[in-house]
Formats: structure tokens, C-alpha cells, sequence
């Protein structure tokens, strides 16, 4: 049997005090993963223009630092479950600044998504910083470190988001502008050798080296049906075929991932009436967290004289509409706590999706008007962030503490898994609403991509709603999660 609660190596006997000294440090990291994944956002267009590619196209340059996630989080949970979440946050953050850095310095297109996927280990960070608190701090101080880490993201959201729109105004140089969060992704890797603590429990077993292989191909190759049916053309061959080899090898990971002695992901523990609709709603979140990002940039961009919609907004003015939801969000973040303290978590995660569909409705309805749009983004923003910080402690607290790792990066595998499904299925939508005339997506397609969002955040409402409450064993530190 595998031995999950002994530690190896030393133990410090007073643990709380040598993390709660450097969860400052985990909060630097966790602004910097807000910056870089945020503050492309608002560059997309000028990014696009750049390459030389479509407003389609352009939602790859999200979805493969996504699909390039759905593989890295569970991976390097599972690593830093058995050889110390320390060691494999060191190396996501080096992973993670050469390919930041690489997108600033790319010229062409491919080498842009080169550089996105090595970014996918970003997806990681807050796992592995979640399972290090929870490692050394009882459950009072984990939820309030897990609390301050997720609203470091949000807030490192909101700057990056906002930053780069006005050093792009203010520079006018797309390089140096995407140097910046390069930069401070650099500083982060001889940081994290400072005084981060490692964990003491250790996970026994091995890496399930099938499972990743096959969850990588599987997921590859979904990618590249959608991606072939970007203009609507789903009974192509060109889109079946990938399809359906996805959906076999994806078959083939559950029955590997049911049977193997140390699976990289607990396809049991998804199954069970506590954790799945949970996970499934995390699925969803991703969808519309993650999968929004690039249209909405697009559409805000998008000259209203040949393309009948949008503002023809530079980065700035794009950077400046969103600004509402980016606050939202760090006050949702940081609220989640103190909401859920009063009504509990799951109403807490029921409240936030709902605020999120509402959001995507009204942009359905209403987006002739910046106003129209900065108001969809406050609510966006509100639910996104109180979703943010309430999913992970739910998650969290309902796994073994020896395996926290793996929890926490399977609730980040599947919220990116969404995203990265949600950019081809995005990227689709749009293209099948091209208009001839201009070659650009017409209105008609954004307007399908916020009803598909609102969708989906309903779903994961309902979700949320009819999760199973999970109650404590005797002996261990979760308390109820409802």
C-alpha cells in the first residue's frame, strides 16, 4: 500500500511561523501570475496586427497556454506531491519566464504559441502554493494564506490588465511593453531560492507516465478538431477525424487513470456525489473565465465603420473598460471569506455564477455603448472573483492532506481545460459568423459566444447548488466545506 502521511527528511516543529514569514514572497509570485496571464489581454489586437493573423486565430495565442496548463497543473502536482511542491514551483517559474520572455521577443506567429506553451506551468503556481500552505498551517491559517493568494492573483490581474494598456499607450513599442511582465517573471526564479519553505509530507508511488501521455494527446487532438472547424465546417474530415481520435484516447485515460495503482488524476474521486459537481463546475468556469478574454478584446477593438460593432479601442481605451471588472474582482477575491463566513460556500460560488451569467446576458442584450460594457464587466468581474476564491477552499479541504497537491491541480486542471476547450469552441463560433464582406466575424457571433458563457455559468450554478455537503472525519484537519 501506499504510504501517504509519512514525511521524509526533516520536520520543522514549528512550521506555521517559517511559511506565514514568507507567504509574501508567494504573493509576489502570484501578482506576477496575475500580470502575465491578464496583461496580454488588452495587446491582443496589436498582437494580431503584429503577426498578421485574424481575430480567430488569434484566440489560439490564449487556448495553447491553456491546453499546454491542462497537462502542467496535474503533472506537477502530482511531482510536487512526491518530491516537494518547493522544487517544482522553482521550476514552473523558470519555465514559465522563458516563455514569457520568448513571446516578447517573437516575430512570427509560431513562435509566439512556442513560447505560450511553455508558459503553461503559470497554471501551476497557485497549486503548489496552496499545497504549501495547507503543508505547514492548520486550516485557520491555510484558508486565510489561500485567501491572500487568490486575491494576489486577482490584484496582479487587475494591474497587469491595466499597465499594459498605458505603458502600450505611453511606449508605443509592442516588445517592450510584452518585456515587462518578462521581466518580472525573470526576478521571480532567484526569489523563490530565498527563504521558501518546503513541504514536510510526501506522497509515496510514481508519476503515471501513461496517463500524461495519453492526456496530452487526447487533449491535442480535440484542440485540433476544434481548431479545424474554426469556420463552422464540424462534418469535415479535417475536424471528425481529430474528434474522434480525442474522444477514444480520452476514453482510453479513464480506463488507464481507473486501473492504475497511482493515477495521476482520481477519476473515482471526480465520480463521487461531493467532489463532481464541483469539478464539473469548474470545467465550466474555465469556459467562460478563460474563454471570453480574446473575443472581448477583439470586439472592443473592432472598428465600427467597416465591421458595423465595436469601438475601435486601442489598448489603453481596452485596458480602461475593463477596469471595473478587474476591480470587481479583487474586491470579490478578497471578500470571500468574510460572504462566506455569513452564508457559506456554496451559496457564496451559487451568488457568483449567477452574477456571471447575468453579466454575459447583458452583454448579449446590451453592448452598443461603452457604458453598456464596462457595467456587464463589473459583475463579470464581482462573480469571477468571489468563484476564485471560494472553489479552491472547497476543493481543497475535501482532500487527504498527503494528496493536497493533486487536489488543488485538478481543480486548476479542469478550469483550464475548460478555457483551452473554450478558445477553439470560441475561436469557432466566431468564424462561423464571418461576414464576407469584411472577413471578420459579425456581431452575431459574439453575441452566440455571451450566450454560451451565460450558459454556462448557469450550469455551474445549478452545480454548485446540488453538491453533496462534505463533512469532516474524525481526525483530520478539512472541516465542512458547505
Amino acid at each position: 500500500m501506499t504510504d501517504t502521511t509519512r514525511p521524509r527528511g526533516p520536520v520543522t516543529r514549528n512550521p506555521e511561523p517559517a511559511v506565514t514569514a514568507v507567504v509574501g514572497l508567494l504573493v509576489l509570485f502570484e501578482l506576477t501570475s496575475g500580470v502575465v496571464q491578464t496583461g496580454i489581454a488588452p495587446l491582443l489586437p496589436a498582437l494580431a496586427a503584429h503577426l498578421g493573423v485574424d481575430a480567430v486565430d488569434t484566440n489560439w495565442i490564449v487556448s495553447v497556454q491553456l491546453l499546454a496548463a491542462a497537462v502542467c497543473v496535474p503533472l506537477f502536482g502530482r511531482l510536487g506531491d512526491l518530491h516537494g511542491h518547493r522544487r517544482m514551483l522553482r521550476i514552473a517559474l523558470a519555465l514559465t519566464a522563458a516563455g514569457t520572455l520568448i513571446v516578447a521577443l517573437a516575430d512570427t506567429y509560431p513562435l509566439v504559441l512556442a513560447g505560450r506553451l511553455l508558459q503553461g506551468p503559470l497554471a501551476a503556481l497557485l497549486p503548489l502554493e496552496i499545497a504549501l500552505v495547507r503543508d505547514r498551517l492548520p486550516v485557520a491559517g491555510a484558508r486565510g494564506a489561500i485567501a491572500l493568494l487568490v486575491g494576489a492573483l486577482a490584484l496582479g490581474s487587475l494591474a497587469g490588465g491595466v499597465a499594459m494598456g498605458l505603458l502600450h499607450s505611453a511606449v508605443g513599442d509592442l516588445r517592450l511593453v510584452l518585456l515587462v511582465p518578462a521581466a518580472l517573471a525573470l526576478i521571480c526564479v532567484p526569489v523563490s531560492y530565498v527563504a521558501v519553505p518546503e513541504s514536510t509530507r510526501r506522497a509515496g508511488g510514481r508519476v503515471d507516465w501513461p496517463g500524461v501521455a495519453l492526456l496530452s494527446t487526447a487533449v491535442l487532438a480535440l484542440l485540433s478538431g476544434v481548431g479545424a472547424a474554426k469556420n463552422g465546417a464540424w462534418s469535415s474530415l479535417a475536424a471528425l477525424g481529430p474528434l474522434l481520435l480525442g474522444a477514444v484516447l480520452l476514453t482510453a485515460w479513464i480506463l488507464v487513470e481507473l486501473r492504475a495503482a497511482e493515477p495521476l488524476v482520481d477519476i473515482r474521486a471526480l465520480a463521487g456525489r461531493e467532489a463532481a459537481p464541483f469539478y464539473l463546475g469548474a470545467f465550466l468556469f474555465g469556459v467562460f473565465y478563460f474563454g471570453s478574454q480574446a473575443p472581448n478584446a477583439t470586439f472592443f477593438a473592432a472598428d465600427p465603420a467597416t465591421a458595423g460593432y465595436g469601438f475601435a479601442m486601442s489598448a489603453l481605451a481596452i485596458s480602461l473598460v475593463s477596469l471595473p471588472g478587474y476591480v470587481a474582482a479583487v474586491l470579490g477575491s478578497f471578500a470571500t471569506a468574510a460572504v462566506a463566513r455569513r452564508i457559506g460556500y456554496r451559496p457564496t460560488l451559487v451568488a457568483a455564477f449567477a452574477l456571471v451569467a447575468a453579466a454575459f446576458l447583458q452583454y448579449a442584450v446590451l453592448h452598443d455603448e461603452v457604458w453598456h460594457m464596462a457595467a456587464g464587466s463589473f459583475f463579470l468581474g464581482l462573480g469571477t472573483g468571489l468563484a476564485l476564491g471560494a472553489m479552491p477552499t472547497v476543493i481543497v479541504e475535501a482532500s487527504d492532506l498527503s494528496r493536497t497537491g493533486i487536489a488543488a491541480a485538478l481543480y486548476n486542471n479542469v478550469k483550464t481545460l475548460g478555457g483551452a476547450v473554450a478558445g477553439g469552441v470560441f475561436a469557432s463560433l466566431l468564424g462561423a459568423f464571418t461576414s464576407p464582406a469584411t472577413g471578420q466575424p459579425g456581431e452575431d457571433g459574439y453575441r452566440a459566444v455571451w450566450l454560451a458563457g451565460a450558459l454556462c455559468a448557469l450550469l455551474a450554478a445549478g452545480l454548485s447548488a446540488v453538491a453533496r455537503r462534505h463533512e469532516s472525519t474524525p481526525g483530520t484537519a478539512a472541516e465542512p466545506a458547505g
